[in-house]
């Protein structure tokens, strides 16, 4: 029987925030869908009735972990000055608070990652998502170069460039974070990338 109206979309949530729990517990290889449903607190049936398999469950999972990301860079963003180069700020400040603030998000993409070297469907959804943030933060490098703050750089080059650091940062905070803090990995990066983008002082 199907759940009733409203029931299902927070069900399907609670059944994806255990899968995170599991994964950042226990890793994908560990995951069980028995584990996610008593973590979730559903049975068996109701888990199989919003999810096929693991890697349903785990695409799922990268899913939300994004769309949490998304909120916290666009919520930074508003609170901040409009320019280009006070956004992408905003933006690599939530990236890298998300790896002290919520660990076992990272650990999702960690994980999505591992897998999908072996998946073909799970490596296209990784690289539309890429895609997907290169073009956000490559819109900002090109606002910064129209209006004067950075540099002309090929955009595209530079957006990859932009999420490389922020990516690997994130994964040293996430793997070791008495390595450094949030603050001095936003400061870290905002020097770098000082260098990379914007112009010389005449």
């Amino acid at each position: 029987m199907s759940p009733k109206v409203g029931v299902a979309p927070l069900r399907r949530e609670q059944i994806v925030r255990a899968t995170i729990r599991c994964l950042a517990r226990d890793g994908y290889a560990g995951l069980t869908m028995k584990k996610v449903a008593r973590t979730a607190g559903v049975s068996q049936g109701i888990l199989h009735y919003y999810f096929a398999d693991k890697r349903a469950i785990l695409v799922a999972a990268l899913e939300m972990v994004m769309a949490d990301l998304d909120r916290r860079v666009a919520a930074a963003q508003a609170r901040g000055p409009r320019d280009p180069r006070a956004r992408l700020r905003a933006l690599i400040t939530a990236c890298l608070r998300l790896a002290t603030e919520a660990r076992e998000f990272w650990v999702v993409f960690v994980e999505f990652w591992g897998e999908m070297m072996h998946d073909r469907r799970l490596r296209e959804i990784n690289a539309a998502l890429y895609r997907r943030v290169r073009r956000q933060i490559g819109a900002l490098v090109a606002q910064g170069i129209e209006v004067g703050t950075f540099r002309r750089v090929d955009v595209v080059q530079a957006a990859a460039v932009v999420l490389a650091l922020v990516d690997g940062v994130s994964l040293q905070l996430t793997f070791d974070p008495r390595a450094f803090g949030a603050a001095a990995a936003v400061r870290l990066c905002e020097d770098v990338l000082t260098r990379y983008l914007e112009k010389e002082a005449p």
